[in-house]
Protein backbone atom coordinates (compact mmCIF):
# COMPACT_ATOMS: atom_id res chain seq x y z
CA UNK A 1 0.00 0.00 0.00
CA UNK A 2 2.86 2.14 0.87
CA UNK A 3 4.43 1.80 -2.55
CA UNK A 4 1.16 2.65 -4.27
CA UNK A 5 0.10 5.84 -2.07
CA UNK A 6 4.03 6.85 -2.56
CA UNK A 7 3.84 6.62 -6.90
CA UNK A 8 0.86 7.70 -7.79
CA UNK A 9 0.70 10.74 -5.47
CA UNK A 10 4.18 11.66 -6.83
CA UNK A 11 2.77 11.27 -10.94
CA UNK A 12 -0.10 12.64 -10.02
CA UNK A 13 2.15 15.64 -9.15
CA UNK A 14 4.60 15.41 -11.78
CA UNK A 15 2.17 15.86 -13.86
CA UNK A 16 0.08 18.24 -12.24
CA UNK A 17 3.49 20.58 -12.79
CA UNK A 18 3.82 19.58 -16.26
CA UNK A 19 0.70 20.11 -17.52
CA UNK A 20 -0.77 22.77 -15.47
CA UNK A 21 2.38 24.71 -14.39
CA UNK A 22 3.26 25.22 -18.14
CA UNK A 23 -0.52 26.79 -18.50
CA UNK A 24 0.02 28.99 -15.75
CA UNK A 25 3.30 30.14 -17.25
CA UNK A 26 1.99 30.65 -20.23
CA UNK A 27 -1.13 32.88 -18.73
CA UNK A 28 1.29 35.17 -17.19
CA UNK A 29 3.92 35.07 -20.50
CA UNK A 30 7.15 34.51 -17.90
CA UNK A 31 10.01 36.07 -19.15
CA UNK A 32 13.74 35.72 -18.25
CA UNK A 33 14.29 38.69 -20.44
CA UNK A 34 12.72 41.31 -18.08
CA UNK A 35 14.27 42.71 -15.03
CA UNK A 36 12.87 41.28 -11.81
CA UNK A 37 12.13 43.66 -8.89
CA UNK A 38 15.30 41.69 -7.02
CA UNK A 39 17.59 42.99 -10.04
CA UNK A 40 15.81 46.62 -10.16
CA UNK A 41 15.40 47.74 -7.04
CA UNK A 42 18.84 45.32 -5.12
CA UNK A 43 19.61 47.29 -1.95
CA UNK A 44 21.05 44.77 -0.21
CA UNK A 45 18.94 44.06 2.28
CA UNK A 46 15.69 43.08 1.62
CA UNK A 47 15.60 42.98 -2.38
CA UNK A 48 18.70 40.38 -2.74
CA UNK A 49 19.23 38.36 -6.51
CA UNK A 50 20.23 34.47 -5.11
CA UNK A 51 20.78 31.57 -7.21
CA UNK A 52 17.53 29.62 -8.06
CA UNK A 53 18.73 26.91 -5.27
CA UNK A 54 18.59 29.10 -2.78
CA UNK A 55 15.39 30.58 -3.43
CA UNK A 56 13.67 27.58 -3.73
CA UNK A 57 15.05 26.13 -0.24
CA UNK A 58 14.42 29.22 1.40
CA UNK A 59 11.04 29.34 0.08
CA UNK A 60 10.04 25.63 0.53
CA UNK A 61 11.68 25.16 3.91
CA UNK A 62 9.78 28.83 5.01
CA UNK A 63 6.25 27.31 3.52
CA UNK A 64 5.96 23.83 4.82
CA UNK A 65 6.72 24.81 8.54
CA UNK A 66 4.72 21.87 10.56
CA UNK A 67 1.55 21.95 8.97
CA UNK A 68 2.03 19.05 6.16
CA UNK A 69 2.90 17.26 8.78
CA UNK A 70 0.47 18.08 11.92
CA UNK A 71 -2.42 18.86 9.63
CA UNK A 72 -2.40 15.65 7.43
CA UNK A 73 -1.53 13.21 10.81
CA UNK A 74 -4.36 15.16 12.58
CA UNK A 75 -7.15 14.69 9.82
CA UNK A 76 -6.29 11.10 8.40
CA UNK A 77 -6.63 10.00 12.40
CA UNK A 78 -10.37 11.76 12.31
CA UNK A 79 -11.14 11.06 8.63
CA UNK A 80 -9.21 8.36 7.42
CA UNK A 81 -6.07 8.49 5.19
CA UNK A 82 -7.85 8.20 1.57
CA UNK A 83 -9.94 11.10 1.91
CA UNK A 84 -6.85 13.37 3.30
CA UNK A 85 -4.25 12.03 0.71
CA UNK A 86 -6.53 13.07 -1.82
CA UNK A 87 -7.11 16.82 -0.68
CA UNK A 88 -3.22 16.85 -0.34
CA UNK A 89 -2.75 15.89 -3.98
CA UNK A 90 -5.07 17.96 -5.25
CA UNK A 91 -5.91 20.55 -3.21
CA UNK A 92 -1.85 21.09 -3.72
CA UNK A 93 -1.94 21.03 -7.84
CA UNK A 94 -5.21 22.45 -8.84
CA UNK A 95 -5.60 25.04 -5.81
CA UNK A 96 -2.15 25.72 -3.06
CA UNK A 97 -0.17 25.60 -6.17
CA UNK A 98 -2.23 28.15 -8.28
CA UNK A 99 -2.32 30.32 -5.13
CA UNK A 100 1.35 30.36 -4.26
CA UNK A 101 2.52 31.16 -7.75
CA UNK A 102 -0.25 33.53 -8.58
CA UNK A 103 1.28 35.31 -5.10
CA UNK A 104 4.84 35.33 -6.31
CA UNK A 105 4.45 36.25 -9.78
CA UNK A 106 1.91 39.13 -8.94
CA UNK A 107 4.31 40.36 -6.92
CA UNK A 108 7.11 40.36 -9.06
CA UNK A 109 5.06 42.16 -11.41
CA UNK A 110 4.49 45.02 -8.85
CA UNK A 111 8.19 45.53 -7.69
CA UNK A 112 8.41 42.76 -5.55
CA UNK A 113 5.15 44.56 -3.01
CA UNK A 114 2.68 42.21 -1.00
CA UNK A 115 -0.38 41.31 -1.90
CA UNK A 116 -1.91 44.06 -0.22
CA UNK A 117 -0.62 46.45 -3.00
CA UNK A 118 -1.50 43.87 -5.59
CA UNK A 119 -5.30 44.35 -3.73
CA UNK A 120 -4.87 47.89 -3.15
CA UNK A 121 -4.09 48.64 -7.12
CA UNK A 122 -6.52 46.70 -8.36
CA UNK A 123 -9.41 46.09 -5.88
CA UNK A 124 -8.98 49.20 -3.67
CA UNK A 125 -7.22 50.63 -0.37
CA UNK A 126 -9.87 49.40 1.98
CA UNK A 127 -10.02 46.22 0.14
CA UNK A 128 -5.96 46.17 1.43
CA UNK A 129 -6.68 47.27 4.79
CA UNK A 130 -9.17 44.24 5.62
CA UNK A 131 -6.38 41.81 3.70
CA UNK A 132 -3.81 43.36 6.05
CA UNK A 133 -5.94 43.08 9.35
CA UNK A 134 -6.42 39.46 8.46
CA UNK A 135 -2.83 38.43 7.56
CA UNK A 136 -1.08 40.58 10.78
CA UNK A 137 -3.25 38.52 13.22
CA UNK A 138 -2.50 35.89 11.61
CA UNK A 139 0.89 35.92 11.20
CA UNK A 140 1.98 36.88 14.92
CA UNK A 141 -0.50 33.78 16.00
CA UNK A 142 2.01 31.76 14.05
CA UNK A 143 4.82 33.51 15.60
CA UNK A 144 3.77 32.58 18.70
CA UNK A 145 2.68 28.91 18.15
CA UNK A 146 5.69 27.98 16.30
CA UNK A 147 7.75 29.86 18.95
CA UNK A 148 6.01 27.17 21.47
CA UNK A 149 6.38 24.60 18.83
CA UNK A 150 10.41 25.29 18.23
CA UNK A 151 11.19 25.35 22.23
CA UNK A 152 9.48 22.35 22.90
CA UNK A 153 11.87 20.57 20.16
CA UNK A 154 14.99 22.71 21.87
CA UNK A 155 13.63 21.34 25.01
CA UNK A 156 12.85 17.56 24.48
CA UNK A 157 16.66 16.98 23.16
CA UNK A 158 19.47 19.70 23.52
CA UNK A 159 21.08 17.51 20.68
CA UNK A 160 18.48 19.42 18.26
CA UNK A 161 19.34 22.61 19.88
CA UNK A 162 22.50 22.40 19.39
CA UNK A 163 22.63 21.33 15.31
CA UNK A 164 19.78 23.95 15.19
CA UNK A 165 22.15 27.21 16.59
CA UNK A 166 24.94 25.81 14.27
CA UNK A 167 22.56 25.97 11.51
CA UNK A 168 22.53 30.21 12.59
CA UNK A 169 26.16 30.52 13.34
CA UNK A 170 27.46 28.53 9.70
CA UNK A 171 24.36 29.74 7.68
CA UNK A 172 25.77 33.67 8.80
CA UNK A 173 29.48 32.61 8.00
CA UNK A 174 28.09 31.63 4.22
CA UNK A 175 26.62 34.32 3.86
CA UNK A 176 29.64 36.30 4.08
CA UNK A 177 31.97 33.96 2.48
CA UNK A 178 29.81 34.05 -0.82
CA UNK A 179 28.33 37.86 -0.72
CA UNK A 180 31.32 39.17 0.46
CA UNK A 181 34.15 37.31 -0.52
CA UNK A 182 33.06 35.96 -3.56
CA UNK A 183 33.96 32.07 -2.27
CA UNK A 184 32.46 29.51 -4.91
CA UNK A 185 28.83 28.86 -4.06
CA UNK A 186 28.85 25.12 -4.25
CA UNK A 187 32.32 24.40 -2.22
CA UNK A 188 30.64 26.67 0.71
CA UNK A 189 27.63 24.56 0.59
CA UNK A 190 29.17 21.21 0.97
CA UNK A 191 31.39 22.50 3.42
CA UNK A 192 29.04 23.54 5.54
CA UNK A 193 26.33 20.83 5.07
CA UNK A 194 29.53 18.52 6.22
CA UNK A 195 29.85 20.16 9.29
CA UNK A 196 26.33 19.75 9.95
CA UNK A 197 26.09 16.56 9.52
CA UNK A 198 28.89 15.38 12.02
CA UNK A 199 27.19 17.63 14.47
CA UNK A 200 23.83 15.91 13.58
CA UNK A 201 25.87 12.38 13.85
CA UNK A 202 28.01 13.10 16.54
CA UNK A 203 26.13 15.30 18.55
CA UNK A 204 24.34 12.87 20.95
CA UNK A 205 28.02 12.02 22.12
CA UNK A 206 29.87 15.09 23.18
CA UNK A 207 28.43 15.82 26.68
CA UNK A 208 29.30 20.23 26.33
CA UNK A 209 25.76 19.47 24.24
CA UNK A 210 24.03 18.31 27.06
CA UNK A 211 25.73 20.35 29.41
CA UNK A 212 25.72 23.15 27.47
CA UNK A 213 22.76 23.39 25.27
CA UNK A 214 19.75 21.89 28.19
CA UNK A 215 17.55 24.92 29.32
CA UNK A 216 14.30 25.27 30.56
CA UNK A 217 11.65 26.96 27.90
CA UNK A 218 11.87 30.37 29.37
CA UNK A 219 15.18 30.29 28.30
CA UNK A 220 14.77 29.28 24.86
CA UNK A 221 11.63 31.47 24.19
CA UNK A 222 14.19 34.46 25.20
CA UNK A 223 16.46 33.04 23.02
CA UNK A 224 14.48 32.20 19.57
CA UNK A 225 12.89 36.11 20.38
CA UNK A 226 16.35 37.12 20.13
CA UNK A 227 16.87 35.35 16.91
CA UNK A 228 14.22 36.21 15.29
CA UNK A 229 14.70 39.76 15.83
CA UNK A 230 17.51 39.11 14.08
CA UNK A 231 16.50 37.46 11.45
CA UNK A 232 13.76 40.17 10.80
CA UNK A 233 15.95 43.12 10.71
CA UNK A 234 19.25 42.17 9.62
CA UNK A 235 19.78 41.65 5.64
CA UNK A 236 18.02 38.38 4.35
CA UNK A 237 21.65 37.56 2.38
CA UNK A 238 23.73 37.64 5.75
CA UNK A 239 20.93 35.60 8.14
CA UNK A 240 17.74 34.30 6.86
CA UNK A 241 18.07 33.60 2.87
CA UNK A 242 21.27 31.12 3.63
CA UNK A 243 19.97 29.62 7.13
CA UNK A 244 16.89 28.55 5.09
CA UNK A 245 18.90 27.27 2.36
CA UNK A 246 21.33 25.14 4.48
CA UNK A 247 18.00 24.18 6.28
CA UNK A 248 16.55 23.02 3.12
CA UNK A 249 18.67 20.50 2.68
CA UNK A 250 17.90 18.55 5.74
CA UNK A 251 14.64 18.77 4.58
CA UNK A 252 15.12 17.45 1.11
CA UNK A 253 17.29 14.75 3.08
CA UNK A 254 14.13 13.38 4.87
CA UNK A 255 11.99 13.93 1.52
CA UNK A 256 14.40 11.21 0.02
CA UNK A 257 14.23 8.93 3.61
CA UNK A 258 10.57 9.40 3.15
CA UNK A 259 10.56 8.41 -0.28
CA UNK A 260 12.39 5.35 0.31
CA UNK A 261 10.59 4.33 3.67
CA UNK A 262 7.06 4.54 1.33
CA UNK A 263 8.65 2.79 -1.70
CA UNK A 264 10.59 -0.39 0.26
CA UNK A 265 8.30 -0.41 3.69
CA UNK A 266 5.75 -1.72 3.43
CA UNK A 267 5.67 -3.96 6.01
CA UNK A 268 5.50 -1.30 7.98
CA UNK A 269 2.07 -0.51 7.53
CA UNK A 270 0.44 -0.92 10.64
CA UNK A 271 -2.94 -1.17 9.73
CA UNK A 272 -4.10 0.70 12.37
CA UNK A 273 -4.56 4.04 9.91
CA UNK A 274 -8.40 3.21 8.28
CA UNK A 275 -8.80 4.13 4.61
CA UNK A 276 -11.98 5.79 5.91
CA UNK A 277 -12.78 6.31 9.64
CA UNK A 278 -15.84 4.39 10.76
CA UNK A 279 -19.16 6.14 10.56
CA UNK A 280 -17.54 8.88 8.88
CA UNK A 281 -19.44 11.98 8.37
CA UNK A 282 -19.39 13.86 5.24
CA UNK A 283 -21.12 17.03 5.35
CA UNK A 284 -22.27 19.22 8.74
CA UNK A 285 -21.62 22.50 10.50
CA UNK A 286 -19.65 20.62 13.50
CA UNK A 287 -16.06 19.27 14.02
CA UNK A 288 -16.48 15.51 12.67
CA UNK A 289 -18.00 16.31 9.94
CA UNK A 290 -15.14 15.95 6.64
CA UNK A 291 -16.60 18.97 5.23
CA UNK A 292 -15.56 21.94 5.96
CA UNK A 293 -13.34 20.25 8.38
CA UNK A 294 -10.95 18.19 5.97
CA UNK A 295 -10.21 21.51 4.48
CA UNK A 296 -9.69 23.62 7.33
CA UNK A 297 -7.59 21.10 9.33
CA UNK A 298 -5.11 20.71 6.17
CA UNK A 299 -3.71 23.61 5.26
CA UNK A 300 -0.27 23.07 4.11
CA UNK A 301 -0.22 20.40 1.94
CA UNK A 302 -2.94 21.52 0.19
CA UNK A 303 -3.41 25.45 -0.12
CA UNK A 304 -2.62 27.58 3.09
CA UNK A 305 -2.76 31.39 2.64
CA UNK A 306 0.36 31.91 4.85
CA UNK A 307 2.05 30.79 1.57
CA UNK A 308 0.68 33.88 -0.18
CA UNK A 309 2.11 35.90 2.51
CA UNK A 310 5.98 34.55 1.99
CA UNK A 311 6.03 34.42 -2.27
CA UNK A 312 4.76 38.02 -2.43
CA UNK A 313 7.29 39.10 1.55
CA UNK A 314 10.52 37.76 1.31
CA UNK A 315 10.57 34.96 -1.96
CA UNK A 316 9.61 37.89 -4.78
CA UNK A 317 12.18 39.97 -3.42
CA UNK A 318 15.28 37.65 -4.20
CA UNK A 319 13.91 35.77 -7.82
CA UNK A 320 16.69 36.61 -10.79
CA UNK A 321 14.81 35.40 -13.23
CA UNK A 322 10.41 35.39 -14.24
CA UNK A 323 10.68 31.63 -15.06
CA UNK A 324 12.37 30.53 -11.34
CA UNK A 325 8.67 31.45 -10.42
CA UNK A 326 7.74 28.32 -12.00
CA UNK A 327 9.55 26.07 -9.68
CA UNK A 328 10.02 27.88 -6.72
CA UNK A 329 6.16 28.69 -6.55
CA UNK A 330 4.19 25.66 -8.10
CA UNK A 331 7.18 23.44 -7.72
CA UNK A 332 7.39 24.05 -3.58
CA UNK A 333 4.00 23.68 -3.41
CA UNK A 334 3.15 20.40 -5.09
CA UNK A 335 6.57 19.17 -2.78
CA UNK A 336 4.96 20.04 0.02
CA UNK A 337 2.21 17.97 -0.90
CA UNK A 338 4.54 14.72 -1.46
CA UNK A 339 5.77 16.08 2.23
CA UNK A 340 1.96 15.58 3.60
CA UNK A 341 1.77 12.42 1.95
CA UNK A 342 5.21 11.09 3.74
CA UNK A 343 3.90 12.10 6.68
CA UNK A 344 1.12 9.68 6.02
CA UNK A 345 3.30 7.07 5.81
CA UNK A 346 5.00 7.64 9.28
CA UNK A 347 2.07 7.74 10.75
CA UNK A 348 0.68 4.71 9.11
CA UNK A 349 4.53 2.92 10.50
CA UNK A 350 4.10 4.57 13.42
CA UNK A 351 1.16 2.48 14.23
CA UNK A 352 -1.44 5.36 14.68
CA UNK A 353 -1.49 8.72 16.37
CA UNK A 354 1.19 8.16 19.04
CA UNK A 355 1.30 9.96 22.55
CA UNK A 356 3.34 13.01 21.37
CA UNK A 357 0.79 13.77 19.47
CA UNK A 358 1.35 14.57 15.46
CA UNK A 359 5.33 15.70 15.86
CA UNK A 360 5.87 12.73 18.20
CA UNK A 361 4.08 10.54 15.23
CA UNK A 362 6.29 11.65 12.75
CA UNK A 363 9.30 11.07 14.77
CA UNK A 364 8.48 7.93 15.79
CA UNK A 365 7.43 7.04 11.53
CA UNK A 366 10.56 8.91 10.54
CA UNK A 367 12.80 6.39 12.73
CA UNK A 368 11.31 3.05 11.18
CA UNK A 369 11.78 4.44 7.84
CA UNK A 370 15.14 5.62 8.18
CA UNK A 371 15.94 1.65 9.56
CA UNK A 372 15.37 0.72 6.33
CA UNK A 373 18.57 2.47 5.34
CA UNK A 374 20.22 1.22 7.77
CA UNK A 375 20.29 4.87 10.61
CA UNK A 376 20.03 3.13 13.47
CA UNK A 377 16.43 4.08 15.20
CA UNK A 378 17.58 6.34 17.86
CA UNK A 379 19.16 8.16 15.61
CA UNK A 380 16.17 8.05 12.52
CA UNK A 381 13.80 9.52 15.51
CA UNK A 382 16.36 12.30 16.36
CA UNK A 383 16.82 13.19 12.64
CA UNK A 384 12.55 13.42 12.17
CA UNK A 385 12.91 15.72 14.82
CA UNK A 386 15.45 18.15 13.41
CA UNK A 387 13.50 18.01 10.36
CA UNK A 388 10.15 18.83 12.18
CA UNK A 389 12.59 21.39 13.64
CA UNK A 390 14.16 22.73 10.36
CA UNK A 391 10.81 23.38 9.07
CA UNK A 392 9.38 25.04 12.56
CA UNK A 393 12.69 27.23 12.48
CA UNK A 394 12.24 28.76 8.69
CA UNK A 395 8.82 29.23 8.95
CA UNK A 396 9.28 30.80 12.45
CA UNK A 397 11.69 33.46 11.13
CA UNK A 398 10.04 33.86 8.03
CA UNK A 399 6.76 34.63 9.65
CA UNK A 400 8.56 37.40 12.05
CA UNK A 401 9.95 39.35 8.70
CA UNK A 402 6.79 38.94 7.12
CA UNK A 403 4.84 40.48 9.77
CA UNK A 404 7.35 43.34 10.09
CA UNK A 405 6.36 43.88 6.45
CA UNK A 406 2.56 43.85 7.26
CA UNK A 407 3.10 45.97 10.06
CA UNK A 408 4.90 48.77 8.67
CA UNK A 409 2.49 48.49 5.43
CA UNK A 410 -0.87 49.18 6.88
CA UNK A 411 1.36 52.08 8.76
CA UNK A 412 2.05 53.88 5.47
CA UNK A 413 5.51 53.10 6.96
CA UNK A 414 5.08 55.25 9.62
CA UNK A 415 6.52 52.52 11.88
CA UNK A 416 10.32 51.91 11.38
CA UNK A 417 11.14 48.02 10.88
CA UNK A 418 12.62 47.65 14.67
CA UNK A 419 9.78 49.22 16.11
CA UNK A 420 7.51 46.87 13.81
CA UNK A 421 9.29 43.60 14.69
CA UNK A 422 9.35 44.71 18.31
CA UNK A 423 5.81 44.74 18.76
CA UNK A 424 5.00 42.15 16.61
CA UNK A 425 7.32 39.85 19.15
CA UNK A 426 6.08 41.49 21.90
CA UNK A 427 2.22 40.23 21.43
CA UNK A 428 3.52 37.26 20.17
CA UNK A 429 4.97 36.54 23.49
CA UNK A 430 1.98 37.90 25.61
CA UNK A 431 -0.31 35.23 23.28
CA UNK A 432 2.59 32.82 24.92
CA UNK A 433 2.70 33.60 28.91
CA UNK A 434 -0.72 35.72 29.04
CA UNK A 435 -2.97 33.07 30.85
CA UNK A 436 -6.59 32.59 30.65
CA UNK A 437 -9.49 30.27 30.69
CA UNK A 438 -10.37 27.83 27.63
CA UNK A 439 -13.79 26.36 26.95
CA UNK A 440 -13.10 23.00 29.48
CA UNK A 441 -12.30 25.62 31.95
CA UNK A 442 -8.77 24.70 32.24
CA UNK A 443 -6.40 27.39 32.76
CA UNK A 444 -4.13 27.98 29.68
CA UNK A 445 -2.12 30.27 27.33
CA UNK A 446 -3.85 32.93 25.28
CA UNK A 447 -2.96 31.32 22.06
CA UNK A 448 -3.84 27.80 22.90
CA UNK A 449 -7.29 30.29 22.88
CA UNK A 450 -7.40 31.66 19.86
CA UNK A 451 -5.64 29.15 17.89
CA UNK A 452 -8.79 26.93 17.06
CA UNK A 453 -9.77 29.73 14.61
CA UNK A 454 -6.48 30.24 12.85
CA UNK A 455 -7.23 27.25 10.26
CA UNK A 456 -10.36 28.65 9.09
CA UNK A 457 -8.36 32.24 9.22
CA UNK A 458 -5.58 31.68 7.32
CA UNK A 459 -7.66 29.15 4.55
CA UNK A 460 -9.81 32.17 4.70
CA UNK A 461 -6.63 34.58 4.18
CA UNK A 462 -5.78 32.29 1.04
CA UNK A 463 -9.51 32.57 -0.47
CA UNK A 464 -8.91 36.53 -0.41
CA UNK A 465 -5.28 36.42 -1.70
CA UNK A 466 -6.56 34.35 -4.87
CA UNK A 467 -9.36 37.16 -5.58
CA UNK A 468 -6.52 39.41 -5.52
CA UNK A 469 -4.50 37.43 -7.84
CA UNK A 470 -7.80 37.22 -10.17
CA UNK A 471 -8.88 41.03 -10.25
CA UNK A 472 -4.52 41.59 -11.75
CA UNK A 473 -5.66 38.87 -13.75
CA UNK A 474 -9.00 40.01 -15.05
CA UNK A 475 -8.43 43.47 -14.95
CA UNK A 476 -4.30 43.57 -15.45
CA UNK A 477 -3.79 41.11 -17.64
CA UNK A 478 -7.32 41.33 -19.42
CA UNK A 479 -7.35 37.55 -19.37
CA UNK A 480 -9.18 34.56 -17.92
CA UNK A 481 -9.38 34.11 -14.44
CA UNK A 482 -11.42 31.21 -14.10
CA UNK A 483 -8.88 28.97 -13.05
CA UNK A 484 -8.48 31.01 -9.95
CA UNK A 485 -12.16 32.41 -9.50
CA UNK A 486 -12.96 28.46 -8.83
CA UNK A 487 -10.55 27.74 -6.11
CA UNK A 488 -11.73 30.94 -4.39
CA UNK A 489 -15.36 30.65 -4.10
CA UNK A 490 -14.48 27.05 -2.80
CA UNK A 491 -12.19 28.06 -0.11
CA UNK A 492 -14.54 31.14 0.68
CA UNK A 493 -17.67 29.23 0.98
CA UNK A 494 -15.35 26.29 3.00
CA UNK A 495 -13.72 28.86 5.51
CA UNK A 496 -16.41 30.79 6.21
CA UNK A 497 -18.42 27.41 7.10
CA UNK A 498 -15.45 26.80 9.26
CA UNK A 499 -15.76 29.51 11.35
CA UNK A 500 -19.23 29.41 11.58
CA UNK A 501 -18.12 25.76 13.13
CA UNK A 502 -15.88 27.50 15.43
CA UNK A 503 -18.63 29.89 16.80
CA UNK A 504 -21.17 27.08 17.59
CA UNK A 505 -18.61 24.86 18.78
CA UNK A 506 -17.14 27.77 21.30
CA UNK A 507 -20.99 29.21 22.29
CA UNK A 508 -22.35 25.76 22.73
CA UNK A 509 -19.47 24.54 24.93
CA UNK A 510 -20.26 24.01 28.72
CA UNK A 511 -17.38 27.08 29.43
CA UNK A 512 -18.35 29.24 26.41
CA UNK A 513 -14.94 30.93 24.60
CA UNK A 514 -16.68 34.50 23.80
CA UNK A 515 -13.82 36.31 22.86
CA UNK A 516 -13.20 32.99 20.48
CA UNK A 517 -16.66 33.69 18.93
CA UNK A 518 -16.44 37.43 18.83
CA UNK A 519 -13.06 37.26 16.48
CA UNK A 520 -14.57 34.39 14.21
CA UNK A 521 -17.77 36.52 13.72
CA UNK A 522 -15.59 40.02 13.00
CA UNK A 523 -13.58 37.88 10.96
CA UNK A 524 -16.42 37.05 8.52
CA UNK A 525 -18.00 40.12 8.31
CA UNK A 526 -14.55 41.84 7.81
CA UNK A 527 -14.68 38.75 4.54
CA UNK A 528 -17.47 39.73 3.02
CA UNK A 529 -17.04 43.01 2.97
CA UNK A 530 -13.84 42.17 1.21
CA UNK A 531 -15.21 39.87 -1.30
CA UNK A 532 -17.72 42.48 -1.82
CA UNK A 533 -15.34 44.78 -2.66
CA UNK A 534 -13.50 42.64 -4.82
CA UNK A 535 -16.11 41.44 -6.99
CA UNK A 536 -17.48 44.93 -7.73
CA UNK A 537 -13.78 46.08 -8.99
CA UNK A 538 -13.80 43.20 -11.21
CA UNK A 539 -16.68 43.56 -12.65
CA UNK A 540 -16.30 47.41 -12.91
CA UNK A 541 -12.98 47.28 -15.05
Amino acid sequence: MFAAMFFVSAICLILGYKFYGDFMARVYELDNSKATPAERLNDGFDYCPAHPAVILGHHFSSIAGAGPIVGPITAASMFGWLPTILWCIFGSIFLGGPHDMGALVASMRHDGKSVGSVIEKWIGERGKKLFLCFTILSLILVVAVFLVLTTATFVLDPVVAFVSIMYIVLAMVSGILIYRFNMNFKAVTFFMLAVIAFCTIKGGEWSFVTNYFTHSADFWNIFLAAYILAASVLPVWLLLQPRDYLASFFLYFAVAIGAIGMIFGGSLDSGAVPMLAENIKYLGLSKIHLWPMLFVIVACGAISGFHSLVGSGTTSKQLSHERDSLPVGYGAMLLEGLVAVIALGTMMAAGGLQPGGPVGTFAAGFGKFCSIVGIDHVLGVRLGAIAINGFLLTSLDTATRLARYQIQEISDYKIGKYSATIGAIIIALGFVYFRTTNAEGKIVAAWMVIWPVFGAANQLVAALAILGIAAWVSCGLKKSATFLLVPFWFMLVTSMAGLVVEIKSTITSASPNYPLAIIASVLLVLAVMMVKEGLAAMNKK
